[in-house]
Order: structure tokens, then C-alpha cells, then sequence
């Protein structure tokens, strides 16, 4: 049994999430704590938990309904001063976007992998494209249970990372072209696909969710653009934000103190499909065909016996 001192939980989607979110449902154990909802600086939700008796485990659990509708990731509007970069932001604008804009890091290897990136003038969604593809295609994506973030030093020696230390290294290269970003962290849906792909991979064999983290780039007129690098594509419907820093560190989903004692970490994450609406690519099956048929003969039934 141990005391634990107040735990900040940052797993309510953020207010900007494209995603509807009709349901969300927190649930703490121990049963006696006491809870204060906040908002940080940055405009997160954070459930901030303080327990007065002590305990030997702390459970968190989320349920949430999400609308998954697919949507154009480029379906937005730029400002005409930002169609094209380089560009620079507005000086009110930069003023008020600094903690996004502070350049954390300045390492050699970092050096040297910027200069390998485009610089000639181009269109600002290209550019993007560009930046986040060189990033996936430079590193290795593999799962790290070891706590924080890795250096961009760290992840390019490496020459791998997992989601947060890939999306930490692309918020510092493209504020070093001038750019602001933010660390998001989040939740990842992957649904299973209708039917498999003819030309590239298929995605993941059965309906899944984790945790995630990847990069939002501010652009004037669009306001903030999520990419991610570990596929090295512009965010999607699957992509549902929790908490959006300037630094991974204020961004964890779970942080607070406790008393030194040997712990386990068990994490569990699903996810249901609750309706699905019909399309072409997943039509009805032979069951529900056969449904339909007989409901459709009880009707000419009816009408006939009128």
C-alpha cells in the first residue's frame, strides 16, 4: 500500500479534433479519489486525480463512441501570404505562436540531415509532403516501452524511432525552416479494410487502437495540420488528438507521484464497430440479402391482402 500523489490524465480528445465524439466516459479506481477537470494552457482537457487514502492500484479506464467518416486530409484553406514556402508568419501572428517556434535542439547530426532537405520555392502542401516523407523514409519505425523521448541526436544515430521520438525530430526540423508545430499525442484507429489493396499494402488484418503521437504544423488560414512520420502522411480520420504541446514532456498521458515501490504497466486498448453504414466496397451479406427478400415478399403479401 502506498500514497499517491495527484496523477494528471490527459485522455479526453481535444476540442479540435475532426472526429465527432457523442460518448465519453471516464472511470478511476480507487473508487475514492477526487476529481477536477482543467484546461492547460494550450486548451487540453486534463482530469486532475487526487486520492486520500492509500492504495496498491490505480486503473483508468476510457470509453468513448467515435464517428469515423472519411474526410480529404488537404481540404483546407491557406492564407495567399502562405501559399508558397518559405514564407513568413505575420509579426502579431509570430508572437503569439512562440513556444511553438523555440528551437530545442541544434545537434550536428540534426544539422547535417537539414541540409539534405529541399529548399528551393514550392508550393507549402508539397513542401510538407516532402518533410514528412524524407523523415519516414529516413528512419525505422520500431515500438519503444522506455520512458520520455529520445533526442533528434539519439533518433538519428538510431536511425529509428517510435512515434513520439519521430514526431519530436519533424516539430524541430521544421521550426529550424521557421515553421511552428506542436506535439500531439493521441489516439490511432486502423480499420480493417473491405477489400485488399491492388497496388501497396493492405493495413492491418484486423480492427485496431493505441496510443500515438505525431506533428501539427500551424499555417495561416488552415490554422494547425496534423503529420505524422511514421507513415509519412498528412493526419486522418483515424487520428483523434488528446493533448497538443510545444514539448512532448506536458503531453503524457498519464504523470504524477508516487511513492518508490515496484510496479507492473498493463495497457489494454480495442475497439467496436457499433453501425456501419452500407457501400460498395461492403454490400450486404447473403444473410441480410435473404432478410430483405422475405420482409419484401411480406409486403406484397400485405398489399395484396388489402
Amino acid at each position: 500500500m502506498i500514497n499517491l500523489g495527484p496523477q494528471i490524465v490527459r485522455l479526453r480528445p481535444a476540442p479540435h479534433t475532426r472526429a465527432a465524439i457523442p460518448s465519453y466516459a471516464l472511470k478511476v479506481a480507487p473508487e475514492k479519489h477526487f476529481i477536477n477537470w482543467q484546461q492547460d494552457p494550450f486548451g487540453n482537457h486534463l482530469a486532475r486525480l487526487v486520492f486520500p487514502e492509500k492504495t496498491r492500484t490505480l486503473e483508468v479506464e476510457i470509453n468513448l463512441i467515435s464517428e469515423i467518416s472519411v474526410f480529404n486530409p488537404f481540404d483546407f484553406f491557406l492564407e495567399e501570404s502562405a501559399t508558397e514556402f518559405p514564407f513568413k508568419y505575420e509579426p502579431w501572428l509570430a508572437e503569439e505562436l512562440t513556444p511553438y517556434l523555440e528551437i530545442k535542439e541544434k545537434g550536428p547530426l540534426l544539422q547535417k540531415f537539414l541540409q539534405t532537405l529541399p529548399e528551393k520555392k514550392q508550393p507549402t502542401n508539397d513542401f510538407l509532403v516532402a518533410i514528412n516523407s524524407c523523415v519516414n523514409q529516413a528512419l525505422n519505425y520500431i515500438i519503444r516501452l522506455d520512458p520520455g523521448v529520445q533526442s533528434c541526436e539519439e533518433t538519428l544515430q538510431l536511425k529509428c524511432g517510435s512515434c513520439r521520438d519521430m514526431a519530436w525530430l519533424l516539430c524541430q526540423i521544421l521550426r529550424h525552416r521557421g515553421l511552428a508545430t506542436r506535439f500531439a499525442s493521441g489516439y490511432l484507429i486502423q480499420l480493417k479494410l473491405d477489400q485488399k489493396s491492388l497496388d501497396g499494402p493492405s493495413g492491418v488484418e484486423e480492427d485496431c487502437t493505441d496510443l500515438h503521437a505525431w506533428t501539427e504544423v500551424y499555417l495561416p488560414g488552415a490554422g494547425w495540420i496534423g503529420l505524422d512520420p511514421t507513415s509519412g502522411l498528412l493526419t486522418g480520420e483515424g487520428h483523434i488528438p488528446l493533448c497538443c504541446t510545444p514539448n512532448p514532456s506536458s503531453a503524457a498521458p498519464i504523470s504524477g507521484a508516487l511513492e518508490p515501490c515496484e510496479s507492473k504497466l498493463h495497457h489494454e486498448m480495442k475497439v467496436t464497430r457499433i453501425y456501419e453504414d452500407r457501400r460498395v466496397s461492403k454490400p450486404f451479406s447473403e444473410n441480410e440479402w435473404g432478410e430483405i427478400d422475405l420482409l419484401g415478399e411480406k409486403v406484397d403479401r400485405d398489399l395484396k391482402n388489402m
